[in-house]
């Protein structure tokens, strides 16, 4: 048996060709938006909660110096609100386009077992051939799977595209899992701003990442500590350079003898 296949089918590339192609396409499909070890709720919850502890330390070192703590309190709990909102909208709409691309992948298979069976033969050959099979096993195997379309549709999706249905979670949850996740962090560093307004919202920070990147590290089965050193880095590296930016803005406008966030808070 040839295996190659018609240019209407497979554009004049082998059925191995096709295979690498398909595998690919399916690949980047099922693309987790939030990883792909663990479950997607769960790693929703844990990105949000460090995306949330972030941009909260961000906004609080940038307030911290100009606005007095009731106010401080206030403008970080309004951000709050509108983040845990963006990030609950944003997980689901991501995680809807990727249910999108899937079910576009699984029609589009679909119709090809039933207007290109010869060529589907041919795939399914390559792939079992791939695993070991051949002679009279091979072609046994191979006539039990194209005799039932559900069952050829079930193993091409996962064969050859590198599908697998049941691992893929419904966008609500997952936009249930960065709700939670922006949420209790949004609480923790509220409550810690509130109890220590000096150093509490960063200590809150520090534990948030932390905690979130070593549960997200177990889950996906790395290595904590670098997961922990990494973020951390990262969350120095972005608060520090905000820091140095609004220090060298405040000394460039008072040495021109004016505030530029006097003027902008002037109204506040």
């Amino acid at each position: 048996m040839s295996h190659f296949s018609p240019p209407d089918h497979f554009g004049g590339k082998t059925v191995v060709e096709h295979l690498k192609e398909a595998r690919t396409r399916g690949a980047l499909a099922a693309a987790e938006i939030h990883g792909t070890e663990m479950p997607g709720h769960l790693s929703a919850a844990s990105d949000a909660a460090k995306d949330s502890a972030f941009s909260l330390l961000i906004l609080w070192v940038i307030v911290y110096s100009l606005l007095p703590l009731p106010q401080m309190f206030l403008t970080l709990l309004l951000f709050s609100c509108g983040w845990v909102i963006w990030k609950t909208g944003r997980s689901s709409l991501l995680s809807w386009a990727r249910m999108e691309r899937m079910h576009r992948l699984i029609e589009e298979e679909r119709w090809e077992i039933e207007h290109n069976r010869g060529q589907e033969r041919d795939e399914l050959t390559e792939m079992y051939r791939a695993k070991g099979l051949d002679g009279k096993l091979l072609e046994e195997v191979i006539d039990v799977l194209m005799a039932d379309d559900n069952r050829l549709l079930k193993v091409m999706l996962e064969e050859e595209l590198g599908l697998t249905l049941e691992a893929y979670e419904h966008p609500l949850k997952q936009a249930f899992g960065a709700f939670w996740g922006s949420l209790s962090c949004a609480g923790v560093m509220l409550f810690a701003l509130w109890a220590h307004p000096l150093f509490g919202l960063p200590i809150a920070a520090v534990l948030v990442i932390s905690s979130s990147s070593i549960i997200a590290a177990k889950l996906e089965r790395n290595r904590a500590l670098n997961a922990v050193i990494w973020n951390f880095a990262i969350a120095a590296l972005t608060s520090g350079t905000v820091y140095f930016l609004m220090g060298v803005l405040q000394t460039s406008y008072i040495n021109k003898g004016s505030s530029i966030f006097g003027i902008i808070l002037a109204d506040f």
